[in-house]
Order: structure tokens, then sequence, then C-alpha cells
């Protein structure tokens, strides 16, 4: 069974989502609590994963990070990294309440953007007590090295300070497309998010925007989620890696890996950054589950 939810963050900012409960079943359950990656809704394929876990037995709070979505914030379309991280820990707060939350067993999930956030979270918050972290990014520096050229580098960091300097005279942010097929700078430019943001998530949803600030662009690139991944242990973390990811890219990731410390498990599978969500959903869904019920349940 599926519900709308909605609940605050600590300072005031309403997020919305669904909430998922086992049918024809006494709880309270483990509960995994989800959002998605950089620009990302909940409605591009989270309740693919959501529905799976829920069939095993676990209840499952999903829901848009702020300023995205169904969820309230401004400005719209900004990505805060460490705010989103504070929304993944008021979810947990939330799903405490729930009397269907086992709030001994809460477990966390993150791809992408949010495969980064739940490695922190993890490290900072011991009531999650198993961490799945799919495609993550984990070094916003050295990956924007590798997908941003190197000639365009100063003229993005020229970017920031105008933006810093319009910004502080009181004009909105600048903004700029997640993705573009044309040239045009963004956020995301691999041709493979292109294909799965526009050709893929448009006829999925209308919730998501191909927009961010630039500012997002910047936090993006100063961020360093695997700098917390040694400090996970005790705590079961999964990461799901895809071998040919050129957008968080592979060879980072799997370096990652091998500084976290036990119980851990890695599943590798052919193919670019998106295809854990659709092509590999066979191998990432079921892969995430048992893991969740392997030491939540």
């Amino acid at each position: 069974m599926r519900k709308n939810i909605e609940f605050k963050t600590d300072d005031g900012v309403t997020l919305r989502g669904w909430h998922y409960v086992p049918d024809n079943a006494t709880g309270p359950f483990p509960t995994i609590v989800m959002a998605h990656g950089f620009s990302a809704t909940k409605e591009l394929f989270l309740d693919k994963y959501a529905d799976l876990y829920c069939a095993a037995g676990m209840a499952v709070l999903v829901y848009d990070h702020r300023n995205l979505g169904a969820s309230d914030g401004q400005p719209r379309q900004e990505i805060d990294p460490w705010a989103q991280i504070n929304g993944y820990r008021d979810a947990i707060t939330f799903a405490e309440t729930l009397p269907e939350t086992d709030a001994s067993r809460i477990g966390i999930f993150g791809s992408s953007y949010s495969g980064g956030h739940v490695l922190v979270v993890a490290a900072l918050d011991r009531r999650v007590k198993c961490v799945v972290s799919q495609v993550p990014l984990v070094d916003g520096p050295r990956n924007a090295q590798r997908i941003v050229p190197a000639h365009a580098m100063a003229g993005m960091r020229a970017m920031f300070e105008a933006d810093r300097r319009a910004r502080y005279a009181g004009q909105p942010p600048i903004r700029l497309p997640v993705v573009s097929n044309d040239g045009t700078p963004c956020a995301l430019p691999t041709t493979d998010s292109y294909d799965f943001m526009v050709d893929v998530g448009s006829q999925k949803t209308d919730t998501w925007i191909n927009e961010v600030t630039l500012r997002s662009v910047e936090m993006f690139m100063e961020y360093k989620p695997g700098a917390y991944i040694g400090q996970i242990s005790p705590t079961p973390l999964l990461m799901l890696v895809q071998l040919g990811d050129h957008l968080t890219v592979a060879d980072l990731a799997l370096e990652a890996y091998e500084k976290a410390l036990q119980p851990k498990k890695l599943i590798t599978m052919p193919g670019g950054h998106f295809a854990a969500y659709i092509d590999n959903f066979e191998t990432a869904g079921p892969g995430s589950r048992d893991w969740f019920a392997e030491h939540l349940r």
C-alpha cells in the first residue's frame, strides 16, 4: 500500500513523498528511507525499488529533496548537498514517528548524488542500521576534472564568481540546464545524462525540470562525501557500481569502496551510469533488497 506523506525539516521546509507499507502484514516494519540524485524526482524509477522492498516485507519512505519536485523550498531547483543530507536525517526522524516503523531497523538508500549523501548520513547518524549506495558521487572536485574539459574549467570558475557578485547585489541566482545536447553549458555534460533525463525521464514523469542554479554546480564541485566512508563501519554498506560509469566515475567509486571497513559488499555491473535503473535493475534491485533484508529483517 502506498500513500502520500509530508513532513517538516528542522528549519521548517515541507518535504513530500510516498510511504509504502506491506499489505496484509502486521508492523512495525524495517523501514528504508530513500531519495533521488542530482535534480531527479522520485517518479524517476524510485517506485520500482520501493515496490520491491515493500514486497519483501519492508516499509519504505520515498521523498523529493527540498527545492525539487513535490517538496517545498527556495530557491527552486537549487541543489545543496548538505541541506539534502539534513533532509535525509529529518526523514529518518519523521519515519521514527510512524507507527509502522521499527525505529531500531532503519536503512537508507541513495543513488548517484544521493549515493554520496547516504555515505555521509550513515557515517554521522547511528540510527541508520544499513546503507545502500548506488552509482555514488564520492569526490566532486576529482569527478568534475573528469567530466569538465580543462579548457572550460577557468570559464566555469569565472561564472561562479560572477554569480556570487550578482547575488550579493540582490540579483536572482544564475541558472543553467541540467543537461543539453546542443553545446549549451550544463550541469551534467554527458550524452547518457541527456538521453536518460530527457528522452526517458520525460516519458516517465513531468515533475523533473531541466534547470538548476549555477550555485548547485559550484557546490557539486566542492563536495567530497567519500571522505566519510571509513567512518560508516560497523553499519553494513553495500555499494553498487556501473563499470562503464563516466558521470560519477566508476574508478573513483571503486577506490572509495576499498577505504570502507567491514561489513561491506560490492556489486559491479556492466554499462553506464543510468543502466542501474533500467537495463541492470534485475541485478541492482534484488541485490539491494537482499542486503536490506539480511541486515534489517
